[in-house]
Formats: structure tokens, sequence, C-alpha cells
């Protein structure tokens, strides 16, 4: 894997900060710009493992700590997710087989139908924050302006969901100009009511024009003061053994 490169972004004026939009966009390659936030954080042609530490945040609860390690081959549309922590989700485990998704559970020893949609234990998270995703395969575009995001000059790009299988009905994307980075992106009911804000303050750069972001900030917006931030480590590109993306990896590793 090519030197990991952090590269950071101003992180206070990301969070919290308001956004300036200025008007509607004309003559402008929207779906070239969604395409590139794809292809950035599209691994196909090499596997991609990480350790994602999620420290989640409730109104009169205790600070929780999950842990996860994530394995993806993009080529072949799998995916794996393991729990490290806590102790008593230790070993519950997803898995991605093309179009089928699974929960593993270690007490009972059995899998179950599970989704994209699925929150990782009791945390912001959901599977689809890690999995390989095709924006124009899932989302239509409805309205797109350009603004400012903190001192960031941003295209801002309003999605519809083309089906059921996505997380949220609606989404507005805040996206870097140069370089095309997502930022900020909001996710809303199919009322418009806003749902879910994501904040990527920090993206990692792991070569050949592959990014993914280093740090999240997941903040729920209906139940106010509830959030959870992502820290990315032990990222890596280096080939995975084929029986990471097994069943019996799951059952086997507990």
């Amino acid at each position: 894997m090519k030197r990991f490169i952090s590269l950071i972004l101003i992180t206070a004026s990301i969070l919290g900060a308001g956004t300036t939009v200025w008007a509607q966009v004309q003559g402008v390659d929207f779906e070239a710009i969604l395409r590139q936030l794809d292809t950035i954080s599209d691994f196909s042609g090499q596997d991609f493992t990480a350790v994602f530490t999620i420290v989640t945040e409730k109104p009169n609860e205790k600070q929780s700590v999950t842990q996860v390690r994530m394995f993806r081959r993009d080529a072949k549309k799998q995916f794996t997710l393991l729990i490290q922590l806590p102790e008593a989700q230790k070993g519950q485990g997803y898995l991605q087989e093309g179009d089928n998704f699974w929960f593993y559970d270690p007490v009972s020893r059995k899998f179950s139908f599970s989704s994209l949609k699925d929150v990782i234990g009791d945390s912001e998270a959901r599977n689809s924050d890690f999995t390989q995703r095709s924006i124009l395969d899932d989302y239509t575009i409805q309205k797109t302006s350009e603004g400012m995001l903190g001192k960031f000059p941003v295209w801002i790009i309003e999605l519809k969901a083309k089906h059921n299988n996505v997380s949220y009905d609606m989404v507005r994307l805040y996206v870097r100009k140069d370089p095309i980075l997502l930022l900020k992106q909001e996710d809303l009911s199919v009322n418009g009511r806003l749902m879910r804000t994501s904040l990527y303050p920090k993206w990692a750069d792991l070569g050949k024009g592959k990014f993914f972001p280093s740090q999240m900030l997941i903040v729920d917006e209906i139940n106010k003061g509830e959030k959870s931030q992502l820290t990315m480590t032990e990222m890596s590109l280096a080939p995975l053994p084929d029986k990471v993306f097994t069943k019996a990896f799951l059952e086997q590793v507990n």
C-alpha cells in the first residue's frame, strides 16, 4: 500500500458551520461529480480492511465505545464487518454475499437476514456507512446549487432514492469543489424531515486516487444530543484470504 497520507481539513470550519447557498447552477456535470465520489472510494481490484472505533454519546447515558473491523472486496461485492468491542457484542458480525446481507450472533451461532440499513451496535452508524456505494444507481438528482460550507466552496446536490434498499429516501450532499470530496451529508425522510447529519472532516489518501474518510461525525437529528464519532486506523489494501468473506469465518473467529 502506498504511504498513508492524512488529508487534514480544518475540522472546526466544518463542524457546526453554517451553509451559504448562492443559486442553482447551470452547465455543470453533476453526474460526473457523483461518479467521481463513487470512484475515489471504490476499491475494485484490491482488498481493503480497516478498524473503526466508534464513540457514541447519548444524553443521560455513559459514553459507549464500539470497535469494528471492516473487510471489503468491492470487485465481488463482498463485505464483512466484525464487532470487536464492547465485550457483550464481541463476535457479532455482518456478511454481504452479492445482494444478500446477513447478521451473525455468536451466542445462538445463527445467521439471520440483515440489510444495509442496520445500525452498528448502539451507535449512530449503519452498515451503509462502510460498504461500497453507487450514488447514481441508488439516487436521481433533484436539485443542485452552490455555496460555502465554512471556508470551503461546495456543490450542494439533492438526491431522491430510486428504490427502497437505501437507508434514506432523500439525501443532500455538500461536495468540496477542489479536490472533489464529500464534506457533509444530510439524510432526510420521504417527507423531507432531516433525520441524520454526517460530517467528514478528514480523509485518508490510500494512493492511486483512492480516499476513505478517516474521521466521521454522525449526528442523530431526531434524538437530540445523540451522536457518534468514528475514527479509522489500521487501514490496508493488502490481499485478504477468501475465507474472510464466508459464513465460516464469522463462526470460527469466535
